[in-house]
């Protein structure tokens, strides 16, 4: 008897999940880019959309791995990063949350996420969410596992403007935390030290712990410290604004450090 062949989304041509550099590294931090690609499966057809389309906001978040990656160099931490579009499957929701695969952003249909089956659910969900996910966590297992549970660094960029509402977002920068802003504070007293960035507290965007994944599973559960950044696109859209966004919030990340661990004294 033949064993049951299951349907399969990603075929032979198609990327990996996720992205991993500095697997073995010492670092205090844990780096992840839950957006960081703009990849879509062969047999998606694109979603039906423009390529212009997934070059914008709404299916990748511009600039963040490249801010992710230098970060990681200059920190020496491992990084774990996703390589699907979001509008696959964004790997920052929970299974239930409306924008989990969604099929309208910012004004943009979706015409591959119209009527979708649980079939067509489940396998975005187990070939592209659930390994970037065990990733992740394999990772923090390993640095649990040699006394030093990681501080998890998620690295995100926002949209200046909304096509679907008028709203002023004037931060450069913004934190976002749950319910434990223990490293999140010390983070953004290092931020405002300079005097020069309006930095966003919860806004634009705050994590939600009934429709996140990130945050929520991998250090909220755990009780790891954490912070979230989401930097404004328009100043990390070139490799130079990249890199001078990186060395700031290296030093940020430096910086706060040390004061949590004399808190934690």
């Amino acid at each position: 008897m033949n064993a049951p062949v299951f349907p399969q989304l990603l075929g032979p041509l198609d990327p990996f999940p996720y992205g991993e550099i500095n697997a073995d590294s010492q670092s205090p931090f844990l780096l992840i880019c839950d957006h960081a690609g703009n990849a879509v499966p062969q047999k998606l057809d694109g979603l039906g959309l423009p390529h212009d389309e997934l070059n914008r906001h709404i299916g990748i978040d511009i600039g963040a791995l490249p801010v992710a990656l230098s970060l990681a160099g200059r920190l020496n931490a491992p990084l774990l990063f996703q390589r699907y579009s979001r509008l696959v499957i964004d790997t920052n929701r929970q299974d239930h949350a409306l924008d989990s695969i969604p099929p309208i952003s910012d004004g943009t249909l979706v015409p591959r996420n119209q009527d979708l089956s649980e079939e067509d659910r489940r396998m975005r969900r187990d070939e592209i969410h659930v390994p970037y996910h065990a990733a992740i966590e394999a990772a923090i297992e390993r640095a649990t596992a040699a006394g030093r549970p990681p501080i998890v660094v998620s690295v995100h960029s926002y949209t200046p403007k909304l096509r679907a509402r008028e709203q002023a977002r004037p931060w450069e920068v913004a934190l976002m935390w749950a319910d434990d802003g223990a490293f999140s504070l010390p983070v953004q007293a290092a931020l405002e030290a300079a005097g020069d960035l309006n930095v966003g507290l919860n806004e634009p965007y705050a994590v939600s712990l009934e429709n996140d994944y990130s945050i929520p599973m991998h250090a909220h559960a755990r009780g790891l410290p954490y912070v979230e950044f989401e930097i404004r696109q328009d100043y990390i859209g070139t490799p130079a604004e990249a890199e001078e966004w990186a060395a700031r919030l290296a030093d940020c990340l430096t910086q706060a450090l040390s004061v949590y661990q004399q808190t934690r004294a």
